[in-house]
């Protein structure tokens, strides 16, 4: 097997997973285990929203007409024939020159077109006396205005935060039809590598990129199968991606695919499936892989954590949303460096940039060291077309 193939550009990187991505299943679940799931299906409200005219307000239910010309100096005068309960099955009715008193969210009487604010107000007695005139439909919500029965209230493909699940509810979905989560297997590579919990040696390291990949692939809406520290041994490889083909709906495997003879991930992959990229034009991160076995995507990522975040933003990320039916949803702020950034044409480079106060700092570091992660707030993403950036440019941050 040849060192690299073809090596490719970031954006034929991000076609390649996005068309080897499995279409995921669906499933009902629960509203209240719905949180953050994408929805598969369109909510559709069961009955008009509100179900009946109501006050936006506390305030007097008034024919808008009976106020028209009120002022301070000559306000208009209604009779107050009582008030409205919430939650009151019968709000009743208003008779021309009456008025009711209503609660904010209460139902309005039949004959009730706007609510005067009770601030505009003045009540003497039984009578009101209205300082400020008020329009048809004012401090006022009519029966089906938030939502028509029927129509679609949350389209399918949303994703649902708090404020979706709150509107769900309110239209009577106790249970909605959500994309099944995917499963991503998470397997580390490196005779190097040891648990976290223990003390590592001469020559060895702890094992960070399966808990990076993991927090990564959980921010994102997915769940992480962890397999484990694999030793630089084809067979033992082998034998741990077909185990995470067998029970995940994708596999990572970070370290493995460098450049020399111990290329094992690009070989194992090329036994159980095909190798479609192997090589991308990205600083860091041009040894990662990409390629199927099974019909579900594998994905070598390098072995140094900040090379495999940066593909995991970069590329992986594209994978993960396409499998869930959503879009790449990224925080980015706009920010004047303060500092060169040279780059390579022909390969997109991702900087690490530390942000304060508008401005954007580059934070270079030796290739290796892990500092650069918890120093920066994000990336700059530099074309493959740019020879960098000056100093005082504006550039685009994506944020971690």
């Amino acid at each position: 097997m040849s060192l690299f193939l073809e090596v490719v550009s970031v954006v034929e990187a991000v076609k390649a997973v996005q068309k080897i991505a499995p279409p995921p299943g669906c499933e009902d679940v629960p509203l209240e285990d719905a949180l953050y799931r994408v929805l598969a299906k369109d909510v559709l409200a069961d009955i008009d929203i509100p179900g009946f005219d109501r006050s936006t307000v506390d305030g007097y239910a008034v024919a808008a007409a009976e106020t028209t010309g009120a002022s301070e100096a000559i306000p208009a005068m209604l009779q107050c024939r009582g008030r409205i309960g919430m939650g009151s099955a019968d709000a009743g009715s208003i008779s021309p020159g009456s008025c009711r008193y209503v609660p904010t969210g209460g139902a309005l009487p039949t004959g009730a077109d706007a609510v005067v604010m009770i601030e505009h107000a003045e009540q003497i007695g039984d009578d009101i006396l209205v300082h400020r005139p008020v329009a048809p439909g004012e401090n006022v919500v009519f029966r089906g205005e938030d939502f028509g029965a029927g129509k679609v209230v949350l389209e399918r493909g949303r994703v649902l935060s708090p404020r979706e699940i709150g509107v769900a509810a309110a239209v009577g979905a106790d249970r909605v039809s959500v994309v099944k989560m995917p499963r991503i297997g998470i397997i580390s590579t490196g005779n190097e590598l040891v648990p976290v919990a223990e003390t590592p040696g001469a020559g060895e390291v702890r094992d960070a990129n399966s808990y990076l990949a993991g927090a990564f692939v959980t921010e994102r809406g997915c769940h992480p199968v962890y397999f484990g520290i694999v030793r630089d041994e084809r067979p033992v490889l082998k034998r741990a991606v077909s185990s995470a083909l067998d029970r995940c709906d994708a596999v990572l495997v970070s370290g493995g695919s460098s450049k020399d003879e111990r290329d094992n991930t690009a070989a194992v992959l090329a036994e159980l499936g095909k190798v479609l990229v192997h090589g991308i034009a990205i600083a860091p991160g041009k040894p990662t892989i990409i390629g199927t076995a099974r019909g579900k995507p594998v994905i070598g990522l390098p072995g140094h954590p900040a090379s495999a975040f940066v593909v995991l933003v970069a590329v992986v990320d594209h994978l993960l949303a396409t499998m869930r039916q959503t879009a790449v949803s990224r925080r980015t702020v706009r920010a004047r460096l303060t500092q060169n950034i040279p780059s390579t044409r022909g390969r997109e480079d991702y900087v690490r940039v530390s942000t304060s106060g508008g401005e954007a700092t580059p934070v270079f570091g030796k290739s290796g060291l892990l500092n650069t992660l918890v120093q920066s707030e994000g990336v700059v993403r530099i074309p493959a077309s740019s020879e960098g950036f000056e100093v005082g440019e504006e550039v685009e941050v994506i944020l971690w």
